[in-house]
């Protein structure tokens, strides 16, 4: 497959993932983006939308990972984002337990015992994932030049601040 192809993948598979999670948070009756994350819309009847989407946008980084191999031809950076798609695909085969009152009716309180599932997912798909994301950002920076290179610097400083 064409790099070029590649990178369209990417860049498509990032907008859908954006433009299906904000529909499916304005759908859903009782999700607050504020307090709720993304992988929680993964529970309930419409649950399989946002598993889909986590799927796709995994299998739309690791084009992204292969692109950026063989263009700019760093293997930390193509690893790092590898990482993340890993994350993605992770957060769309493992569903989280029903937390914080999502979906509607679920207990506010922790559970006791939170399923092994829930917590490969909160690891992989959390911490992993976005470090990993951040991580290749900052190796890509030092690919690139002038402003492409100060703004991926300051997308992965803000990010990691978030």
């Amino acid at each position: 497959m064409a790099t070029q192809t590649l990178l369209v993948v990417g860049v498509t598979s990032s907008v859908v993932f954006v433009i299906v999670l904000l529909i499916e948070g304005v759908l859903r009756p009782g999700y607050d983006p504020l307090f709720h994350t993304g992988s929680e819309l993964s529970l309930g009847d419409r649950g399989w939308i946002q598993r889909a989407n986590f799927l796709q946008m995994g299998v739309g980084v690791l084009a992204v990972a292969l692109a950026v191999d063989r263009r700019l031809d760093t293997a930390v950076g193509a690893t790092l984002l590898a990482i993340f798609g890993v994350g993605m695909l992770a957060a769309g085969a493992l569903v989280p337990d029903p937390v914080r009152g999502y979906p509607p009716g679920s207990p506010t309180e922790p559970p006791n015992k939170l399923t092994w599932h829930h917590q490969t997912h909160s690891v992989i798909s959390g911490p992993v994932a976005f470090l990993a994301l951040f991580g290749a950002a900052l190796v890509l920076a030092g690919t690139l030049e002038g402003g492409w290179r100060a703004y991926t610097v300051v997308t992965a400083v803000a990010g990691l601040a978030l």
